[in-house]
């Protein structure tokens, strides 16, 4: 459900987004270089189209950079929350070998 929720509601932000640009959907498949029918496939939220397409859109709505922060590793909270678990609770210096 949580799945399908939230490309309903890509594919509605798409279509909203794309009328806000007075552009047509004809207008927007050619800028972006798929088709009509692939646009409106995104904007029903339909899964199935190409990861390509959808950046290939979201690029022409001048959305790009946004695509590109969508998993930025400098914020993914749950990713560093993982990581700092797995700190040590001390450090340690090393000894030399033949160090008094």
């Amino acid at each position: 459900m949580p799945v399908s929720r939230a490309m309903a509601k890509l594919g509605a932000d798409l279509s909203r987004a794309r009328r806000r640009r007075r552009l047509s959907r004809a207008s927007l498949a050619e800028r972006s270089g798929v088709s009509e029918s692939t646009v409106k496939r995104l904007e029903l939220g339909d899964g199935r189209v190409a990861l390509e397409s959808l950046a290939r859109v979201i690029h022409v709505l001048g959305e790009i950079d946004r695509l590109e922060q969508l998993l930025d590793a400098a914020h993914d909270e749950i990713g560093l929350v993982l990581m700092d678990e797995q700190l040590p609770k001390r450090i340690r210096n090393r000894r030399a070998h033949g160090a008094l």
